[in-house]
């Protein structure tokens, strides 16, 4: 276990587009950082959350009171699909936590959260109300925001980019094409901001998995493989018109497709159903929803900021998963053909695995 050092007392501020400022202490790279500022309630897997690429332009609030309590492990190859993090670098372009721990304790930590950051270039701050801003955010929905470590001027609105203007796709994406895996059913991975959990799911189902750009060219995916992945990644799902192109093209030649988080807003897309922005998302790992055939309830683990308007489906198509807290769409599928995909993360890492099966049934349905 490294031992860590005192963070340092540098003032910092988190400024949102309205115009309001909370002081704490920086953490991380004395840097400024913009992006839309956004909330998770998952008390564990912040090595996890920093690294799923579904997080680019965003910065990150973490609500449970202790985050960096057991340090960050040693990064594993940037091309294994196994270990603590989602991919090779942090995606999030900021950190606000309450409280982070300069002495983490865990066996397998190599540094503290601040070292992280600061080895990462991405700021932070720490000593923030996150209770009262996160009540903020759940009143008047995510905002652009800003950290920055000089103290903001005044009051009245600020000007933010706003991170959901562009594409973030193709900044979290590789147009390298990677086979792993040998033997068993062949599926493509179509990659939109690949989480490694979901690799290493579709692996420990015996499938060899081929990951692919997000704008592959169906020519490329006709006839070589039993059927497809669409992943999770950032933005606004409408914003994906090659990926979603690609799925169209591979719905006609009916290809088996299961898609995952931003995988299930482009398959709804596709289907030509419509999508909307969540007023402030569903990030945490105990979102609870109900497979509407069955009426069975399972705990999942989420990270989006859109959802599918079930009432746009076209004929053929139904909800198929919801969730029990706000209603919105988890799920859809076809009735009769092989397309289906949930909001949430079947791979869940970190996180309840009540769905995990839903993999597995992928795999026995090629």
């Amino acid at each position: 276990m490294a031992r860590g050092r005192r963070v340092r007392e540098r003032r910092a501020w988190l400024v949102l587009a309205d115009g309001s400022a909370w002081e704490g202490r920086s953490l991380g790279a004395a840097e400024a950082a913009e992006g839309e500022v956004v909330f998770t309630t998952g008390m564990v897997g912040y090595v996890e959350s920093l690294t799923d690429p579904s997080y680019a332009g965003q910065i990150l609030i973490f609500t449970s009171p202790l985050i960096g309590n057991y340090g960050v492990p040693r990064a594993g190859r940037p091309d294994a699909p196994d270990g603590g993090f989602e991919s090779a670098r942090i995606h999030a372009r900021g950190v606000v936590v309450s409280s982070a721990p300069s002495g983490p304790s865990h066996h397998r930590s190599r540094m503290t959260l601040d070292d992280w950051l600061r080895g990462e270039g991405v700021a932070g701050i720490q000593g923030v109300d996150t209770r009262a801003l996160v009540r903020r955010l759940r009143s008047h929905g995510t905002v652009p925001g800003r950290i920055v470590h000089a103290r903001p001027r005044g009051g009245g609105r600020v000007d933010i980019v706003d991170p959901l203007a562009g594409d973030l796709v193709p900044s979290v994406c590789s147009r390298e094409v990677r086979t792993y895996g040998g033997g068993g059913k062949k599926v493509a991975l179509v990659d939109c901001g690949l989480k490694r959990s979901i690799l290493k799911g579709l692996l420990d189902q015996g499938l060899q998995v081929t990951v692919m750009p997000w704008d592959a060219d169906v020519k490329d995916l006709d006839g070589a493989f039993h059927g497809v992945v669409l992943s999770n990644g950032p933005g606004d799902p409408e914003r994906c018109g090659p990926t979603i192109e690609l799925t169209r093209a591979l719905m006609e030649r009916g290809t088996p497709i299961l898609g995952i988080c931003l995988g299930n807003q482009i398959l709804a897309l596709a289907a030509g159903a419509q999508t909307y922005k969540l007023p402030f998302g569903h990030r945490s790992q105990n979102q609870p929803c109900v497979d509407r055939s069955s009426g069975r309830c399972y705990i999942t683990s989420q990270n989006h900021g859109f959802a599918v308007r079930g009432s746009s489906l076209p004929r053929g198509w139904e909800v198929w998963f919801e969730n029990l807290n706000d209603s919105t769409v988890e799920g859809i599928r076809h009735r009769t053909k092989p397309f289906r995909a949930v909001q949430f993360h079947p791979e869940a890492r970190p996180g309840p695995v009540d769905t995990s099966f839903l993999l597995s049934d992928f795999a026995r349905s090629l």
